[in-house]
């Protein structure tokens, strides 16, 4: 941390993500079609907002920048991923039978402590992390009482049995 820097007020939280697309219908497909999100608003074939639980929009995609574009190639900055937090371990697993179902391939699945997760690409290659945080007071701690997280394989077959 820079030596002098004021913390940022603790209720701070991200809003929502806005993703460039190079076709809106095939996106729609993913976040609406496999992931369940609520189409809130459409503009056409060139924008669309999606919702969890009635919110104004928790996505964006868009065409406007990028319609028939490619994704960023590999070792370029950019997003690196969008984190889709659910409520519980159940809704994580409902989650990944939805992709399973609709033969989305995960790029890894990883209990973190402090959570599960599980990591993926959208149509357009954006980076997608759909996860469940454990009770604060089941986070791993250190001695020091610091957070001691860690990166083990999540056992899938277990997850879907929720």
């Amino acid at each position: 941390m820079t030596s002098g820097a004021i913390p940022i007020h603790p209720q701070t939280r991200i809003g929502h993500v806005h993703l460039k697309v190079a076709d809106l219908e095939r996106a729609l497909e993913f976040w609406h079609g496999v992931l369940g999100f609520a189409i809130t608003q459409q503009f056409g074939r060139q924008a669309a907002f999606l919702s969890a639980g009635g919110y104004h929009h928790h996505i964006g995609l868009n065409t406007w920048e990028s319609v028939g574009g490619s994704p960023p190639a590999a070792g370029t900055t950019g997003l690196y991923h969008v984190a889709v937090l659910y409520p519980t371990r159940a809704q994580l697993a409902d989650a990944l039978r939805r992709l399973l179902k609709a033969g989305v391939e995960l790029d890894g699945a990883a209990n973190h402590g402090v959570s599960e997760a599980l990591y993926l690409r959208d149509p357009d290659g954006n980076g997608a992390e759909l996860y469940w945080d454990r009770p604060e007071s089941e986070w791993p701690r250190a001695a020091d009482g610091g957070l001691a997280m860690f990166t083990r394989a999540l056992d899938l077959s277990a997850l879907l049995l929720e």
